[in-house]
């Protein structure tokens, strides 16, 4: 595969992601709005919980889907399909042996993690079954994952995409009829699973089909390829563990240091960060099957391409959808929680938390998705325990003197900024042969200019109140549909290079009338 096929790939891929993300966005809103509805409180705290312990099911990957997805773009560069089958087959039983220990383990203490939970005995036996329902559905989910992983190394990501966008509506569809028709808690809980599962099971067939050579059997299991692939994945793994220390115990540092009330202010704020990073990574998350690619075939050239197009195309999605969210933080606050009372400190940590996804695109999200599939993984391990540990330390010291949700947030920040611009952007600058302050001028600097038409019309509508409307958000949706117009046509005229303007006036501008067609 060529770096052209790559590229056009890495596109596609890209547009699937967004497509994706709406999608989920939208079915979870509408799923959480129906089901809060239609079962009691008892039950819709059991799904919540259960589902909530299936999101944090990655941390019993180890890294081995990361791995998988490496070895994949890199054996299939090389057709070497009969270390890929023994690799695929030694990962897909080691799944199979960790599920089947979860399955015992839930199978035997169904009972006590009930009581565990507090459930009321009138639902004790119900919520039992569906307790040793939900584990098996998670025992086969966890090895069939391997599949997904396998699309995503052969550069499929928009078909794995387009299988998770249809089951997604396809079990909103049966979670409508389900609660039309009254259906039980533990049929509802099997829609969902059954939803979660077939994906999976369709990315097998059509990821084997692809690799009509690999084969997949318990013969071809090996103790010496896992500790092979362990020597990658356990780096992976840790990076991934630290990616959740730093994003998920700024919570913990709250409630058990101040209350659980702080938790709320905290967790408003942090909402809206954290769509704008789902938002603003969605190239991101392609980078690392073309990295392996491009790393397998030698090309060092497409790699450094790779890295400083990515990095500007990055920034170039987040910047303007940073001005926006900061500008109009209250109004998006107003929109999440209905509280026309914002409160100061949850409008301030969601600004600094938007400040932390806005840098760790442009330091951290590129750099280490592609270094890690081009045998920097120990590195990036090292950096990435540096940095979750001065976050937690730092969080927690600034908390416990300030005794503010502000200081958790800032305690995320400063290690971030450090981390990022001390380390990872010379490390990036070094790789790609250039300067930091060039690289800084050819991936970020044109986004900022672009966007600087865009800044001034958001501070003039906010200072002088040219949008009035009785309604806040109507005003906001106006003014931000404007505004992001401008900074469309900012970057089309400075961030662009002259190639891209080009390309895409081919391909759009045939579908416009010729009066608006722009010029390349």
């Amino acid at each position: 595969m060529s770096y052209a096929e790559v590229k056009r790939n890495m596109w596609s891929n890209s547009v699937s992601n967004y497509v994706r993300t709406v999608v989920g966005m939208v079915v979870g809103l509408l799923t959480f709005r129906m089901l809060y509805q239609a079962l009691g409180k008892e039950q819709f705290g059991f799904w919540s919980v259960l589902w909530s312990v299936f999101g944090y099911g990655i941390l019993l990957d180890f890294g081995f889907g990361f791995a998988a997805q490496k070895r994949v773009a890199e054996l299939s560069v090389r057709a070497d399909w009969e270390l890929l089958s023994r690799v695929l087959s030694t990962i897909l039983l080691f799944y199979l042996v960790v599920a089947g220990l979860i399955a015992a383990v839930v199978l035997a203490g169904s009972g006590f993690i009930i009581g565990w939970f507090g459930v009321s005995p009138e639902n004790t036996e119900e919520f039992r079954r569906i307790l040793v329902v939900f584990f098996v559905g998670i025992g086969l989910a966890f090895p069939m994952g391997i599949f997904p992983e396998i699309l995503r190394g052969q550069q499929r990501i928009r078909l794995a995409n387009n299988l998770i966008s249809a089951a997604m509506i396809l079990r909103l569809g049966f979670i409508i009829a389900a609660i039309h028709y009254h259906w039980s808690f533990m049929t509802v809980m099997v829609i969902a699973l059954v939803f979660a599962l077939a994906p999976d099971f369709l990315a097998a067939f059509l990821a084997l089909r692809r690799m009509p050579a690999v084969r997949l059997h318990p013969r071809l299991f090996s103790f010496a390829l896992i500790r092979e692939t362990m020597h990658f994945s356990l780096f992976a793994y840790l990076g991934t563990a630290t990616n959740i220390v730093l994003g998920k115990t700024d919570q913990l540092v709250l409630g058990t240091a101040l209350s659980v009330s702080a938790v709320a202010l905290y967790q408003a704020g942090a909402k809206i960060a954290e769509v704008f990073s789902q938002f603003t990574r969605q190239v991101q998350d392609t980078l690392s099957p073309a990295a392996a690619h491009l790393h397998a075939t030698g090309d060092r050239a497409a790699l450094r391409d790779l890295l400083v197009n990515s990095l500007r195309w990055s920034v170039l999605i987040a910047t303007p959808l940073y001005l926006l969210c900061a500008f109009y933080l209250p109004q998006l606050l107003l929109l999440l929680t209905g509280d026309h009372a914002i409160a100061q400190s949850t409008l301030l940590v969601g600004q600094v938390l938007l400040a932390w996804f806005y840098t760790t695109i442009m330091t951290h999200s590129v750099s280490k998705r592609i270094f890690m599939m081009c045998g920097h993984e120990q590195r990036l391990m090292w950096l990435g325990l540096g940095e979750a540990g001065a976050n937690l330390a730092l969080s927690v010291a600034l908390v416990l003197i300030f005794r503010s949700v502000i200081a958790v947030a800032v305690g995320s920040l400063i290690p971030t900024l450090y981390f990022g611009w001390v380390h990872l952007w010379p490390w990036m600058a070094k790789d790609v042969g250039l300067g930091g302050g060039e690289l800084f001028r050819r991936t970020v600097l044109p986004s900022i200019r672009a966007c600087g038409p865009m800044l001034v019309v958001l501070v003039v509508i906010h200072w002088t109140g040219f949008v009035r409307l009785p309604s806040a958000l109507g005003a906001m949706f106006i003014a931000a549909t404007f505004a992001g117009l401008v900074g469309l046509a900012g970057a089309w005229r400075w961030a662009l290079l002259p190639e891209e303007r080009g390309q895409l006036a081919r391909r759009f501008g045939g579908r416009l009338p010729a009066r608006w067609r722009l010029p390349a």
